[in-house]
């Protein structure tokens, strides 16, 4: 029996994205390669498909040659970046997912009043870079209780907390309790953590809950997927992290009578209906007796 989340692919700000990657590919207009700036989404499969098209992923502003059309990636970029582009004279095309968006205009507004970010993320992550480009009063990143815990808080000095929009929405709601907790610090709390992701991250704990086992569908370099294992891991239920329908060991998971099938927000759905057909073919086949997961499933292991 497999149990796939409702929730599982596509988020609305990667559709978003790709639309407006595919509407300047369909129409035809532009002259010479549309360039991306950064993977448009974290999707290995995704990003191969829009290189067949001749969409060129740039890493940095420099690699766009000037007045070429870029689209901004979902995750948003640096206002450094920005401007660059801008003294190009590339044609922008901002594909930057609105709940990211509204993340960024909430920092800069408490920014201009002189408070500190203090952002629950992965500092290396694109989406936080862009974050923290709009943090003019300075900023702190951590990404665990004792992280924040170990940075000199100073008395006196505002600060606001605010999350990468992936992030656990549950670990971050006890961050600010326990943050807000303390009578010393003035802080404000930006509930930036996307609903999408919450839902996801619910739906996810929910089916783990009645599974024997759950996978998880998705770019092995897609935070969002990441943080949806982390949550099955959490509640000690064996995960199993997979890109493609290649990544399926099934003979060991027709040892599982419950499996939970659920996908980060920028698998696509054929991938999600490839890996949901052979779990169920697998299931429908004799022979099959339930058994412990190995130490890899229990830590979120992926297969490769």
């Amino acid at each position: 029996m497999v149990i796939r989340a409702k929730t599982a692919g596509f988020c609305m700000g990667v559709i978003l994205a790709l639309r407006n990657l595919d509407d300047i590919v369909e129409k035809g207009t532009v002259n010479g390669p549309i360039f991306t700036l950064g993977p448009i989404i974290h999707n290995p499969q995704v990003l191969e498909e829009y290189a067949i098209k001749g969409i060129v992923t740039a890493d940095s502003p420099e690699e766009i040659p000037r007045g070429a059309t870029v689209v901004i990636r979902a995750h948003g970029v640096p206002k450094n970046v920005l401007e660059i582009l801008k003294e190009r004279g590339a044609h922008i095309v901002d594909a930057t997912c609105p709940k990211v968006k509204k993340a960024q205009l909430l920092i800069a507004t408490e920014a201009r009043q002189g408070r500190t970010l203090l952002l629950y993320g992965e500092d290396s992550h694109p989406e936080v870079k862009g974050l923290l480009s709009y943090a003019a009063a300075g900023a702190h990143v951590f990404d665990s209780q004792e992280k924040l815990d170990a940075i000199p808080l100073e008395e006196g000095r505002r600060y606001c907390l605010a999350s990468q929009t992936t992030q656990d929405r549950r670990k971050f709601d006890a961050i600010a309790t326990k943050l807000k907790s303390r009578q010393d610090r003035d802080v404000t709390v930006l509930h930036t953590v996307c609903d999408a992701t919450r839902e996801r991250q619910e739906e996810t704990v929910c089916i783990a809950e009645e599974a024997d086992i759950m996978v998880v569908v998705g770019g092995f370099d897609s935070g969002n997927t990441r943080r949806l294992v982390q949550v099955v891991t959490a509640q000690r239920k064996p995960c199993l992290h997979v890109e493609t329908a290649r990544d399926l060991p099934l003979e060991d998971l027709k040892r599982f009578p419950k499996i939970g099938l659920t996908a980060g927000a920028s698998t696509p759905k054929h991938l999600i209906d490839e890996i949901h057909y052979l779990l169920e073919a697998a299931a429908e086949e004799p022979g099959r007796s339930r058994t412990s997961p190995d130490s890899a499933w229990r830590e979120g292991g992926k297969r490769t």
